[in-house]
């Protein structure tokens, strides 16, 4: 199973972030640092590390599924328990993990195309998704749990109750011994219970920090967008002057040749006149 949640689908090298953790997972979203210049080897590498972790996600989310259709079954093993918490430590370290490369991408994009910038909002979108259907997963299987822990606690209740008055009789001693095991399992049980609730990500925090970058991508596609209308509208207007002035050079050399023409004119008739008068 831990191959499966380090490397789903069997994609090509990637960082493996599935390391263990024993407190309250926190999402971290440090600022990230500045970047002097676009870097298409961070932006291609981040990407792919972003997209193998929502994959690794989905498919964590795929097996806390099967193992949330076994809790209250005859198929319910005593070790389900610990295989949540395994799958949930992992995940937890991937989300917290793509949230910061998120962060980073989304510095390094600041100098990339717009191109670049459609693919960081595409990706903001579907980690959004994963981790969404994630943690509302988490809050079912920590439900179900606390609800079968519940019925099994109730069920000792009254199995201590009638063994007291058993006892009382003296009779069915035996029973004290198997009440006492079964009351240390309930202990264990309740103890990976609440470890399984601990488990549960601050989806709140995440999504309100991936809710401001989407909306920062919005306002900067909203931005880029309005730059590219205004150029175009820049273009067409200085594509218009430039028409208007070539009509108007044309308009004053078609009036200076003319005036020239009518300058000659003048000038033969003059000439004329003079060289009529000379000749009387």
């Amino acid at each position: 199973m831990s191959q499966a949640l380090n490397n789903p689908g069997g994609g090509g090298p990637h960082r493996d972030y599935g390391a263990m953790a024993d407190s309250t997972p926190e999402v971290s979203f440090a600022a990230a640092g500045g970047s002097s210049g676009f870097s298409p080897t961070e932006f291609m590498s981040l990407s792919e590390d972003i997209g193998h972790n929502i994959t690794a996600i989905h498919s964590s989310t795929k097996q806390l599924e099967k193992q949330l259709k076994l809790i209250g079954t005859p198929k319910e093993l005593p070790n389900l328990r610990e295989k949540v918490h395994t799958i949930n430590t992992k995940c937890n370290d991937r989300v917290q993990t793509t949230s910061q490369d998120l962060q980073r991408l989304q510095a390094v994009v600041r100098h990339g195309d717009r191109q670049q910038k459609l693919q960081l909002e595409k990706l903001t979108r579907e980690f959004h998704g994963v981790v969404e259907k994630y943690s509302n997963l988490q809050r079912r299987i920590s439900s179900a749990m606390r609800q079968t822990l519940q019925q099994a606690q109730e069920f000792a209740r009254e199995t201590a109750e009638a063994n007291d008055r058993a006892e009382f009789l003296g009779q069915q001693r035996w029973e004290l011994a198997r009440l006492q095991q079964e009351h240390d399992m309930l202990g264990d049980r309740q103890r990976q219970v609440e470890q399984i609730e601990s488990d549960i990500i601050d989806v709140n925090q995440i999504m309100t920090q991936l809710s401001g970058l989407v909306h920062d991508q919005g306002q900067q596609m909203d931005f880029i967008e309005n730059s590219i209308e205004q150029t175009a509208a820049n273009v067409e207007d200085g594509t218009s002057e430039l028409a208007k002035a070539s009509r108007s050079r044309q308009s004053y050399r078609r009036k200076i040749l003319i005036l020239l023409v009518i300058a000659v004119i003048i000038g033969l008739i003059v000439t004329g006149v003079i060289v009529a008068k000379l000749n009387s």
